[in-house]
């Protein structure tokens, strides 16, 4: 398909204009004009890009990419590096960050949801992006907590008794430790995200609400997934989803 077409077509499909975000979200750097074969990862960090045209991609579909607030401008360095890559071999660079996170069907929230058994009753929060639900089943949280091992592949940060019942629980991927206070305050029995910051495990101990950090790369792996099958199969494209292991 046109590079042209894939862009308006994930612009629309993800809602990008709906958010306010901290990058741009769509085409980042422009590469061939036909994709027949793209690659989805969490990050652009060089590994990524240097696995993609091994590959034979086309184009890189990420939830993190570059050009954030703040960042200094300047092309140098490890920018340059990763920007001079996917020049030189023709390949662009889609990055979709708030809009992946809150999609209803696509996004990080909803596919780890699904992963972990959870069923989404509301989205509230800022823009949208955190999810309210209950487990299929009731559970205690040291039964939830070995569920997220299992289905992320990584030892979660959990704060909270283990023998406490889960009914209720609120969910937003990645580094969204700072809502923790907010959805508290809406009746949750647990609050899951990616990353945690200390004052989260006073409050939590506090407030005798569960706090629970699984990683920001493992709860936003499931998207950018998500993204690059549904793309293949409605414009026929060959989709290769590239995991570059990240611990945090």
């Amino acid at each position: 398909m046109r590079l042209e077409d894939l862009d308006h077509y994930t612009r629309a499909l993800l809602d990008v204009s709906r958010f306010r975000d901290y990058c741009p979200n769509g085409l980042q750097v422009e590469g061939r004009a036909e994709v027949l074969r793209i690659v989805t990862g969490v990050s652009a960090s060089l590994a990524l890009l240097e696995a993609a045209i091994a590959a034979g991609a086309d184009a890189v579909l990420v939830h993190h990419g570059y050009f954030w607030k703040n960042e200094p401008a300047p092309i140098v360095g490890v920018k340059r590096a990763r920007i001079g890559l996917l020049l030189a071999h023709e390949v662009s660079l889609f990055a979709f960050h708030l809009p992946l996170d809150a999609h209803p069907e696509l996004g990080n929230n909803a596919r780890l949801g699904r992963r972990l058994g959870l069923t989404v009753e509301e989205w509230t929060g800022e823009q949208g992006l955190i999810a309210l639900g209950r487990l299929s089943a009731p559970c205690l949280l040291g039964e939830f907590a070995a569920r997220v091992e299992h289905a992320l592949g990584r030892t979660p940060l959990v704060v909270g008794e283990r023998d406490r019942p889960l009914k209720r629980i609120a969910w937003c991927s990645g580094g969204a430790q700072g809502y923790f206070e907010t959805v508290a305050a809406l009746g949750v029995d647990a609050y899951l995200t990616g990353e945690a910051s200390e004052h989260n495990v006073h409050f939590a101990r506090e407030s005798g609400v569960a706090f629970i950090a699984a990683g920001h790369h493992a709860t936003e792996r499931d998207g950018i997934q998500a993204l690059g099958d549904h793309l293949a199969a409605q414009f026929g494209l060959e989709h290769r989803f590239i995991d570059i292991p990240n611990p945090v």
